[in-house]
């Protein structure tokens, strides 16, 4: 029996950097919005019983990555391995869409999306709570995908809190191809500076959250040449935002005309941007 398991992107709308912690880590506040059913922005995991584990990587997104056991889908699988005290042997098949390094979190989906299927395909019976404590080792956006939806990350972005729907605004999504590291933006916060702490305030009910990422800046730091995917936007009538650190950004408008306008300008004027509208 094979099972597949669909592992979305994710977009924060909000994310702001309180403080560094003793640990090393940063204090963050962030929101996040799990981009279900997105075309071209959902990686599919699928797996059935077999003799051994292994993994096998397909798809557009999946050339670079590595199928071993830095993995985050194997690790994840390790995990669940350990907490059964057997091995747990599979076939899996990892078709990637979800751009790397592009800050919309598809190692960790990937991750989430590996823990619900091998519960569901061993039928280990692990509830929701024990889920997302395995997701909190593996990684600070996993556990996010667990829940779904509109989120509020506290800490290191691991404590998660379902929020009501938020619907999105128009929003354009652009990936320009560049890979940004996370841990080298996170130490590029010390050279420019760190932001002012400012907590994500009481919303409305369905008002949108401020538009913020406390990483802009570092990332520019790291990686100039995303500039001129945020002045694209702006110059199309967006207001950007860097998703987490980079490399893709979003931008909403005040409508879907203009944002599918601006859609169709950018597609004929960066060819090489891969482009998505929400």
């Amino acid at each position: 029996m094979v099972l597949t398991i669909q592992a979305p992107a994710k977009l924060n709308r909000f994310l702001a950097v309180l403080g560094r912690r003793a640990d090393g880590f940063h204090e963050l506040e962030l929101l996040t919005t799990v981009l279900e059913g997105v075309p071209g922005l959902t990686d599919l995991l699928s797996g059935e019983p077999a003799a051994s584990l292994s993994l096998e990587l397909s798809g557009p997104a999946g050339h670079g990555l590595s199928a071993d056991e830095s993995n985050l889908v194997l690790r994840a699988w390790r995990q669940l391995e350990r907490v059964a005290d057997r091995p747990l042997p599979a076939r899996l098949k990892l078709e990637k869409h979800i751009p790397h390094g592009a800050g919309l979190g598809g190692g960790s989906s990937d991750a989430a999306s590996a823990l619900r299927l091998g519960n569901r395909l061993f039928d280990l019976g692990l509830e929701d709570q024990a889920l997302l404590i395995l997701a909190s080792e593996l990684g600070s956006d996993v556990p996010l995908f667990l829940l779904g939806g509109t989120v509020l990350g506290l800490g290191r972005g691991e404590r998660v809190f379902p929020l009501r729907p938020l619907p999105l605004e128009p929003i354009l999504l652009v990936h320009p191809g560049l890979h940004v590291s996370t841990p080298a933006v996170y130490r590029a916060l010390a050279e420019v500076g760190y932001p002012e702490p400012e907590p994500l305030p009481s919303l409305p009910e369905g008002a949108p959250p401020p538009w913020r990422n406390d990483l802009t800046t570092a990332a520019l730091r790291v990686c100039p040449s995303l500039g001129a995917v945020r002045d694209a936007l702006q110059s199309s009538g967006g207001e950007p935002l860097l998703c987490g650190s980079g490399s893709c950004w979003a931008a909403r408008y005040q409508s879907t005309h203009r944002r599918d306008a601006a859609a169709d300008a950018l597609r004929a004027s960066h060819r090489n941007w891969r482009v998505w509208a929400l």
